[in-house]
């Protein structure tokens, strides 16, 4: 008899990206942010704490890496894994839903919002 328990695939998604502003850093990082300094640009209530665990769990997840370079002072820039490119669909996805089921864009703004979000996201139709 098989005992391994079998876990919903998107319980294990949701685990790799479940602090709270995890999704939204990695959408960051597709529209080119890589330093700390960056991701906190539009988000005055992200801690620095919580943005290093975050960043830190998204490491040890898989989905980003740290590059540390030998500059003065040292700099620190993370870039997504090609694990982390998979989320491509996921962000296009998210982004896509509100843009569907609400009326607060304009139709021009709608419009380019989705091409906006294809072409960073590298989506194909």
């Amino acid at each position: 008899m098989n005992t391994e328990k079998i876990v919903c695939p998107v319980d294990r998604t949701l685990n790799l990206i479940n602090k709270k502003w995890s999704i939204q850093i990695i959408r960051d990082m597709f529209f080119g942010k890589k330093h700390f300094k960056e991701f906190k640009e539009d988000k005055p209530k992200l801690s620095n704490k919580v943005l290093s665990n975050c960043l830190k769990e998204l490491e040890e997840n898989g989905l980003i890496e740290k590059h540390v370079l030998d500059t003065t002072p040292v700099t620190t820039e993370y870039y997504l894994t090609e694990y982390g490119k998979s989320m491509n669909r996921i962000v296009y996805e998210l982004a896509m839903f509100t843009l569907q089921s609400e009326n607060s864009y304009s139709d021009e703004i709608r419009d380019n919002l989705k091409e906006t979000f294809k072409e960073t996201l590298n989506i194909e139709d």
